[in-house]
């Protein structure tokens, strides 16, 4: 008799909540199974700004509103991704209607457009909005990302953009999100930036850790001091885009068709060691979720390396639990 299959959400009621990155086609093919081990959902690409305010005068809900209402429908929670980033932008935000570069008030002004309309649309729907995304700098010697939201509006960007969602949907909880967030220097780059946006009393109420990660780094020590240099900002941490690459970032093989079996047992034991870690912490992290479903699909299948297949979760390509699902299904007990 086949051993009945525990829903990981369930499993995981008391510690935190389980999410997964979805799009309208997977609801379609995989709503059950999503409904069945995920109690919240982010739109993986059809929240972000080119793909709801194509143009000026025009917004694009048809997707997003599908999201929405299959989540409610289920009762799952939605994680709002994402308000502010230099990357999917529409480039009409960008310019004046001569082309030229939008002035701050110009750009400004579309903003409050963008976020009271969005964020409006899902006011009590959406539980949490990643506000703005990625405007920290990887480069050593820089601080805030080159965008054009900071070249065409200056630094207060952050701030404008978490007092208008902040009015949009007073209940909402409101985040900054970023990558490479346990790098020593990029870490005190965002926590500096976090402290700096709550001492000039924005609504920021967490800092969303990505997580995407692989089987070899960063290690447990990293995770844990970067979790504890966002807690002690007194605010809440979610995991939001988790991921197990099989690969290092700089490893560009690609003569596998499926994990080797040392890959496997390391993803095994990291899964294992990752949710020990974030047990441990419940106190401030209140929500981790993986950035897909299962491995018949995952963004890093074309990042970094274009085509090549990686299995970077917890369920295989037909859905089915791997080793690393039962491994932090049974930590729990």
């Amino acid at each position: 008799m086949p051993t009945e299959i525990p829903s990981l959400h369930a499993t995981y009621a008391n510690t935190f909540k389980i999410g997964a990155a979805v799009h309208t086609r997977m609801l379609q093919s995989e709503g059950e199974f999503i409904a069945k081990h995920f109690n919240s959902i982010t739109a993986e690409n059809q929240m972000k700004f080119e793909e709801i305010h194509p143009e000026e005068d025009r917004y694009s809900f048809e997707a997003a509103d599908k999201i929405v209402d299959f989540a409610v429908a289920q009762g799952i929670g939605v994680r709002g991704h994402t308000l502010v980033w230099h990357n999917q932008t529409s480039k009409w935000v960008f310019e004046d209607t001569s082309g030229a570069p939008a002035s701050r008030e110009l750009l400004l002004s579309r903003l409050k457009q963008h976020i009271d309309t969005v964020v409006g649309r899902y006011k009590g729907q959406i539980y949490a909005w990643d506000v703005v995304n990625e405007a920290v700098e990887d480069k050593t010697d820089l601080f805030m990302r080159d965008t054009k939201w900071l070249e065409l509006v200056g630094e207060d960007y952050l701030l404008q953009a978490f007092s208008m969602a902040h009015e949009a949907d007073p209940n909402a909880l409101l985040f900054y999100n970023d990558y490479n967030e346990t790098d020593p220097v990029k870490r005190e780059k965002i926590y500096n930036l976090v402290r700096s946006l709550l001492d000039k009393g924005a609504p920021v109420h967490g800092i969303g850790m990505q997580g995407h990660w692989n089987i070899h780094g960063p290690s447990i020590e990293e995770i844990r001091m970067a979790i504890e240099r966002y807690a002690s900002l007194d605010v809440q941490l979610h995991v939001t885009e988790l991921d197990m690459s099989v690969f290092r970032h700089e490893d560009r093989r690609t003569d596998l068709t499926a994990p080797t079996s040392e890959m496997a047992e390391l993803q095994e034991r990291r899964y294992e060691e990752i949710f020990n870690l974030f047990r441990e912490y419940k106190s401030s992290i209140t929500s981790v979720t993986f950035w897909g479903v299962a491995d018949n699909y995952t963004w890093l299948d074309h990042f970094p390396v274009r085509g090549r297949k990686n299995w970077p979760f917890v369920f295989d390509q037909q859905l089915q639990p791997k080793e690393s699902f039962w491994r932090i299904i049974n930590s729990m007990s």
